[in-house]
């Protein structure tokens, strides 16, 4: 019995082992990124794919885990961007700022949360359509606070312990930092008892109801914690750009960082990294070399629905699984 059993512990060692070796290798390669980037254009790109990486991990929770669907994220994110920017104009310093927009998103995703949660499936996808919707309305005719289409500008970025991030590399580093905690968050989050309640909802709602969870309760806290990551990456965007605008809250900025979730694959932790970062690349490299780059995108996400519809990194998975499997094991199991 021993000896059966040495191989398979041998195989899950090394596929242990194999995953702690590639994830060292991808701290390595992120945190020596600006030294071997062609120029601080790229660093940027880099900083834009970690904060939207962010951000489609906020909407994964609801997506993924929660099977819940937003198309109104964007609004949430918007909530951020203008409460920071609006604290700055009004004098406060970036502290001050950043903990005022985490405070005032929460405290929106609450009310969201509890206007939406009315419904699920195509209920709550309309729902959050129309927040949404009136959230980038709000941004375009509010123009005394937010100064309508024009937006609102940012004078500088902070210096946290006296650290300027004026410069791409060390608003790159700072993205990373929030970056992995944002991740570090996350994986605590769905790998938490939590993390499994959220999953029963989504698949057996009256069943965890019958069983003495508050199904209610369940999504609604998840929908904060979403908010908390939607705060963390709209705080990286403002000050990255250090604008915003109405642009930013539209129905598009929604659907875009949900196909990112999608593509990369929904439900799982590497999937709307991955996906953030073939948007960004596409949008922002690709756009300038191919002019139809809305077609590729558009073909690129035909291709994934149809050969690999659960996303890019589970497909990839079970791809790679399936070149590996021995090819008289395939003739095996399809025989009857």
């Amino acid at each position: 019995m021993t000896d059966l059993a040495v191989p398979g512990k041998t195989a899950a060692v090394a596929w242990l082992t194999g995953r702690r070796a590639a994830l060292a290798l991808a701290l390595l390669a992120l945190a020596l990124l600006p030294l071997w980037m062609p120029g601080s254009y790229y660093v940027n790109i880099a900083s834009q794919i970690l904060f939207y990486a962010v951000f489609a991990l906020a909407i994964d929770v609801l997506l993924g885990y929660g099977g819940l669907v937003s198309l109104g994220h964007a609004g949430v994110f918007g909530i951020t961007c203008y409460t920071v920017a609006v604290a700055l104009g009004a004098g406060y310093g970036h502290v001050a700022a950043i903990l005022l927009g985490i405070g005032v998103t929460l405290a929106g995703m609450a009310v969201y949360a509890l206007v939406a949660l009315r419904a699920t499936g195509i209920g709550f996808l309309m729902i959050t359509l129309a927040l949404g919707q009136i959230l980038w309305g709000l941004a375009y005719r509010w123009i005394s606070v937010t100064n309508g289409d024009n937006g609102l500008s940012l004078a500088s970025r902070p210096a946290p312990f006296g650290l300027s991030l004026a410069s791409a590399n060390a608003f790159y580093y700072a993205t990373l930092v929030v970056f992995l905690l944002s991740l570090a968050l996350a994986a605590v989050f769905v790998h938490s008892p939590f993390g499994a309640a959220l999953r029963g909802t989504r698949d057996q709602p009256a069943r965890m109801n019958a069983l003495g969870f508050n199904v209610f309760l369940v999504r609604f806290l998840a929908c904060l914690f979403s908010g908390l990551l939607t705060a963390l990456a709209g705080i990286l965007f403002v000050y990255y750009n250090q604008f915003i605008s109405p642009q930013a809250l539209a129905l598009t900025a929604s659907a875009e960082v949900v196909l990112m979730v999608i593509s990369g694959g929904a439900g799982t932790l590497l999937g709307p990294i991955v996906g953030a970062a073939l948007v960004v690349i596409m949008k922002n490299v690709a756009s300038a070399y191919i002019v139809r780059w809305n077609f590729l995108l558009g073909a690129i996400f035909v291709a994934i629905v149809v050969f690999v519809p659960e996303g890019l990194v589970p497909g990839s998975v079970r791809l790679w699984r399936w070149a590996r499997r021995p090819r008289g094991a395939n003739a095996k199991k399809a025989s009857p």
